[in-house]
C-alpha cells in the first residue's frame, strides 16, 4: 500500500507541476526583469521572534503593510488567498511584508486568523523597520507607485532570486504596450489573473534553468566517462 502511495505521488506531483506552469496566460516565456535592483534588507530588519529574513536566493512577494493594519488586513487576505496558498508548496517562494514598528500585536493577531484557512504559514514573513528606513528603502526601488502616508501601500512586488523587481514591460497579446511593476491586493481579480499568471511564469523560468544546468552536468559526466573508457 505504502510503495502505491509513493508511486502515485511520483506520478501525479509531476503532472500538477506542468499544469500549474502551462496555465500561464501571459505572452512570454520569461517575465522581464524592470530594475536590477540586488539590495536585501538591512540585518536590523527581523521578525517579531528575531529571525533575520533575506531574499536573496528566493522568489519573493513583497510588500508594505502600513501602520494601519486592520484597513489592510483584507488585503493581506486576498494575497494569502488568491497567492500564497498556491505557491506554498514551493520551497524557494515567500511572501515577505515590511511593517513599521510598533504593529508586531495587530500583525499578530491576522496570523492566528489565517491559520484556520491555511495549513503551512512558514513562507509567510513579516519584518519590522523605522518608519523612516521603510520609505527609504521602498524609493530605492523606482516605482511607479508611492508609499502612503501611514508607510504602507495595496500593492505588492515579484522579486526575483537575485533581488530584481520583475514584472510586465512590452506588448502584450492584444498587442498594446503594457508595464507593470506591481501588483494591487485590495483586487482579487488582479491577483488571481495577472499575479498568478507572471509567478507561474518566474517559477517556470527557474524549473527551465534547473533542466538546462542538470542537461549540461549529465553532458559533462558522460563526457568524462567516455574519456576514462578511451584511456583504459
Amino acid at each position: 500500500m505504502k510503495n502505491k502511495l509513493i508511486l502515485g505521488l511520483l506520478f501525479v506531483l509531476p503532472i500538477a507541476t506542468y499544469l500549474i506552469f502551462a496555465s500561464a496566460k501571459h505572452n512570454s516565456l520569461f517575465l522581464p526583469t524592470l530594475f536590477d535592483y540586488k539590495q536585501d534588507f538591512p540585518q536590523n530588519w527581523q521578525t517579531a521572534s528575531g529571525e533575520s529574513v533575506q531574499l536573496e536566493n528566493k522568489i519573493t512577494i513583497l510588500g508594505f503593510t502600513g501602520f494601519d493594519i486592520a484597513k489592510n488586513k483584507g488585503n493581506l487576505f486576498n494575497l494569502n488567498q488568491k497567492i500564497y496558498n498556491k505557491y506554498a508548496g514551493f520551497n524557494d517562494f515567500q511572501v515577505v511584508m515590511v511593517a513599521p514598528k510598533g504593529t508586531e500585536s495587530d500583525i499578530a493577531a491576522i496570523f492566528e486568523k489565517f491559520k484556520t484557512i491555511s495549513e503551512d504559514l512558514s513562507g509567510w514573513k513579516v519584518v519590522f523597520a523605522d518608519p523612516e528606513e521603510i520609505k527609504t528603502y521602498f524609493e530605492t526601488l523606482q516605482l511607479i507607485g508611492n508609499l502612503g502616508e501611514d508607510y504602507g501601500t495595496p500593492s505588492v512586488l515579484i522579486i526575483d532570486k537575485n533581488i530584481n523587481l520583475r514584472g510586465r514591460k512590452g506588448k502584450n497579446k492584444a498587442g498594446e504596450e503594457e508595464y507593470k511593476d506591481s501588483y494591487n491586493t485590495i483586487s482579487a481579480a488582479e491577483l488571481h489573473n495577472d499575479m498568478t499568471d507572471d509567478v507561474k511564469i518566474l517559477l517556470r523560468e527557474y524549473r527551465l534553468a534547473l533542466k538546462k544546468n542538470e542537461a549540461r552536468k549529465d553532458d559533462f559526466r558522460d563526457k568524462i566517462k567516455e574519456n576514462i573508457e578511451k584511456n583504459k
